[in-house]
Formats: structure tokens, sequence, C-alpha cells
């Protein structure tokens, strides 16, 4: 085949590609589609070193999602100078907020924050285990109605960051053996602190469905220049769900991560 042949045909599996991705996304049933963003705000802080909610509710805005999960969230702490900050998150962004404390800290509280479209059937905050001295950890989860009256969950965590991967690893089984006795569809969002292949994700991703390439993962830590994917967006249970989009928003100033979003359709059982 000549090159002019080798053009035209790798040109028209474009157009193909293209047409078939654009027909999925335009088929999906629009009220079992929802749409969630995952962000570390590195607790109200930007990289300028300056404390602006405003700057981090603009990418959360500008993203449009339904659900959002945060990390690294402050309640009335000194350095986030008293602020409750899902709270100011939520007003600014006009979603429902709900915060769910992990640990005291600098005179308040720190943990869990998520922000959603949709009002809430419950809550709970659940606590991941941890070794003596490290950092407490926690999974808030909200129960929640769909556009389609569907009900899902969601939940939102922040994994263990050391090296030395013991509490992830137990964090991650925690996880599993509580979220997949759900009744519910879930949808599991967050800072993982750890990358593709790792032991933490492959234990993971035994039962939840990932939502980014393995062949080429768009990579979300640091902001800026990003050389590793640690934030992710996982369903379960797997056949219950097909992912339409993804999108690695890079803002270098709100945050040291990236926020990553995910674009999922609700399939029927």
């Amino acid at each position: 085949m000549n090159r002019i042949m080798k053009t035209k045909t790798a040109l028209f599996l474009l157009v193909i590609f293209a047409s078939q991705t654009l027909w999925s996304q335009t088929n999906a049933d629009s009220s079992r589609v929802v749409s969630i963003l995952t962000f570390n705000i590195l607790h109200g802080a930007t990289t300028k070193g300056d404390f602006d909610l405003d700057v981090i509710a603009r990418v959360i805005k500008e993203a449009n999602p339904d659900f959002v999960a945060l990390q690294e969230v402050d309640l009335k702490t000194n350095r986030a100078r008293q602020y409750d900050l899902a709270t100011e998150l939520g007003w600014r962004t006009k979603l429902i907020p709900l915060f769910g404390k992990a640990m005291d800290y600098d005179g308040g509280e720190y943990g869990e924050g998520v922000l959603s479209r949709y009002s809430f059937l419950s809550s709970r905050n659940v606590a991941l285990p941890h070794s003596p001295g490290n950092e407490p950890r926690a999974a808030l989860e909200i129960i929640t109605p769909m556009a389609s009256k569907d009900t899902i969950a969601f939940v939102g965590t922040h994994l263990d960051h050391l090296r030395d991967d013991k509490d992830r690893l137990a964090q991650v089984k925690k996880i599993n053996e509580i979220f997949s006795s759900n009744k519910y569809p879930t949808i599991l969002a967050g800072d993982l602190n750890d990358v593709p292949g790792s032991a933490t994700i492959n234990m993971l991703e035994k039962i939840w469905l990932p939502s980014y390439d393995k062949e080429n993962p768009k990579l979300t830590y640091p902001s800026g220049v990003p050389e590793k994917k640690i934030d992710y967006v996982m369903f379960y249970p797997k056949n219950r769900w097909k992912v339409l989009e993804t999108k690695v928003i890079n803002d270098s100033i709100a945050s040291d991560h990236c926020g990553y979003w995910v674009r999922v359709e609700l399939l029927d059982e």
C-alpha cells in the first residue's frame, strides 16, 4: 500500500472512530448521565501561597459537575481562617455541601468534602484503618437520586500518602468490603495516592470499573506539568456503568493537583 493510500485509510478509520464516539455520547440517556469531578483543594490554599476560595470555585463551576469529591478539606481550622471550606465552596458553586471528618487539626477538623447537584437521601462517614501515628483517613458517602429517579451512591476518599503502601492497602481492603455491599450502583472518587499498576490500584480494579486509558493514562499530579496519575474515578458494579468522556483540568494556581473529570452513563441491570 502506497503512502497516499495509507493516509486515506488512516483518515477513514479516524472518521469512523469519531463518528462512533459521537453516536455513543449523543445516544446516551441524558437523565442517566452524570459528571464527576475529583479535586484535591490543598486545604483552601493556592500554589501561590495565598488563600483564595474563588479560584478553586471557578475550577469547579467551569467543570459543571453533578458530583464533586474534595480532598484536603478544612473545617474551622486556623490555617483556613476558620472557614468551613465545603460549605463555602458549595455556596460559591451552587452545589449542596457535606463535610466528613478524618481527624482533628489546627483548632478545627480536616477530612473529605462532597458537593452534589442532587439532594441527599442519607450519608455516612467511614473511618479507614491506619497505623498508629499515621494520618487518619475517611471515605464520605452520600446516597442520592439522579434526574432519572435512579438512586446511586457517591463516595469521596483520600488514601494514605506515605511511600510504604501498608496503610493504603488496608484502606482499599476496607473500601472494597464496605461499598461492594451497597444496594445501589456506586461511584468512588478521590486522591488515591498511587499510580496505575500499583498494588493499591490493582486491588481496587478487581471490583471497580476504572475510567482511564490504561495504555495512556492522563496525568494529574503535580499541576502545571503533571508527572503521574494519582486522582481517580471508579464505578461499581462494573456492568452498570459506561464511561463516556474523561478530562484532566490543569489549573496550576488553584491547587497542586489537577482536577479529574469524568462523564458516565448508568446502565440497566
